[in-house]
């Protein structure tokens, strides 16, 4: 991983795209290279949604939210975006494996993405991206894992539902 001419991170929000965030602050920092952060957005719907639809206002709001969810990652990450970090944000409607792949174009840079466990119901319905941007790129992947304190609480939805339950019931003497 020598040699790195910028690290590009893929940013959506979640916890372990939060911990890859970090991660690509902190590799970006120990190699003083430039950071690109990136959110790849898509309309409700879809590109076909996106593309019947006549409303530029309401195009607008769908990029603007995707431009708002990559502000609140830095500040839920870092509590902002680094002064001492060279960084550059991206905002691309586009499949998030392929928009990656895309950026992260030099066999120099280093394409850091949240690896975090996904349900079975998740991997038969959405594309892995971390699957595909390690199958695709050219460029050398960092698989950020979640962090321990998310791990002990991604138990799934169900689990958490029936704990909050319980909690419930045993406030209220249920």
């Amino acid at each position: 991983m020598d040699g790195v001419r910028r690290v590009v991170v893929g940013v959506d929000g979640s916890v372990g795209s939060l911990q890859a965030l970090r991660r690509a602050v902190t590799e970006a920092r120990m190699r003083a290279v430039p950071l690109v952060a990136v959110v790849a957005w898509s309309a409700p719907g879809g590109e076909v949604a996106y593309r019947r639809t006549l409303d530029v206002k309401l195009k607008k709001m769908w990029e603007q939210g995707a431009w708002e969810r990559l502000a609140r990652a830095w500040d839920e990450a870092l509590g902002g975006i680094p002064h001492d970090v060279d960084v550059q944000q991206v905002a691309v409607r586009a499949d998030a494996g392929k928009a990656l792949v895309r950026i992260a174009e030099d066999e120099n840079d280093l394409l850091v993405i949240g690896a975090g466990r996904r349900s079975p119901l998740r991997r038969a319905l959405i594309p892995s991206v971390p699957r595909y941007c390690a199958a695709h790129a050219l460029c050398s992947v960092l698989l950020v894992p979640p962090s321990p304190l998310s791990r002990q609480m991604d138990h799934g939805m169900l689990p958490r539902l029936l704990r909050r339950r319980r909690a419930v019931n045993h406030l209220v003497g249920g």
